[in-house]
């Protein structure tokens, strides 16, 4: 894979004015050129300056990091992921561990976060800003398909463990949630994790999951009662096309509370039809949860 030093700056969070004097005083990344002459880094020369910026955000001093073997860097890394709750050293172990297929390594930084800070922060404070810089990826065309399923098909592993794990016996009077993506929305992480929480406070769940056709949602209200709607807007649809959904939604179920989120509705609160609640993060819906 190529990068420009701007994409190295969105991904590394190191400005480039910062890398280019570190590139020309202390070395720590050599460039290549193509046939044009246009200056490229590689996937090496990104795990090198992810390591890099976790040990300088950890007090290493460039000048000393520059000295160290690039074993030593990977141990010392290890070394403060292993005893810090640092999130940014956590989500660029992960994207080290995607670039390089390493499913151990994934597992191992994942689990670890788990046991640190618990389910819920690791996906709020390092699975979430873990998936943008994917997304910063896809943008660029620095990461190919197997590299995205590798990492999605990991992290739903872990999520359906965790609502495996939320068995408790829910009371007969438990309001039940329907959790769906709309048509053509196949991204299901985000929906995957609210309905983890739904079930952890105590609420029915059913989760008809990705792509859901109108139709069908329509049939299956008419076969099983539900309180609440809830769904998830990623990249099916843009804001005007969402706003449109919702609209149908609420004509075809005015009589329930429809819970909408998505990056595409964060500023559109005040033109949601009566019944839907906009879910802002996940912080907010444990707050809303508390509906009685």
């Amino acid at each position: 894979m190529r990068y420009s030093i701007n994409d190295l700056e969105k991904l590394t969070g190191i400005k480039a004015h910062t890398l280019r004097i570190w590139e020309k005083r202390y070395a720590i990344i050599s460039p290549r050129r193509t046939d044009t002459n246009i200056r490229y880094y590689d996937n090496e020369d990104l795990k090198q300056l992810l390591n890099i910026s976790t040990l300088n955000r950890h007090g290493f001093k460039i000048s000393r990091i520059a000295k160290m073997s690039g074993e030593e860097i990977r141990d010392k890394v290890m070394e403060i992921s292993a005893s810090s709750a640092d999130y940014d050293s956590q989500i660029n172990k992960l994207v080290v561990a995607m670039i390089d297929l390493n499913e151990a390594g994934f597992e191992q930084t994942l689990g670890n976060s788990i046991l640190k800070i618990g389910f819920e922060k690791t996906v709020t404070h390092v699975l979430y800003p873990l998936l943008e810089k994917i997304g910063i990826l896809w943008q660029i065309g620095t990461i190919n398909p197997a590299q995205e399923h590798f990492l999605t098909n990991l992290i739903r592993q872990k999520m359906i463990i965790a609502i495996d794990g939320q068995q408790q016996t829910t009371s007969e009077k438990a309001k039940t949630f329907l959790l769906f993506l709309p048509e053509n929305e196949l991204h299901e992480l985000g929906l995957l994790f609210y309905h983890y929480l739904i079930k952890k406070n105590g609420f029915k769940s059913i989760y008809l999951g990705q792509s859901v056709p109108f139709n069908d949602l329509v049939e299956v209200t008419r076969i099983r009662h539900a309180d609440y709607l809830f769904t998830y807007f990623v990249a099916a649809m843009n804001h005007k096309q969402a706003a449109r959904y919702i609209e149908q939604l609420s004509a075809a179920f005015p009589k329930k509370t429809i819970f909408v989120t998505g990056l595409q509705l964060q500023d559109s609160a005040e033109g949601l039809p009566a019944n839907a609640v906009l879910v802002k993060n996940a912080e907010e819906f444990k707050q809303q949860l508390n509906i009685g």
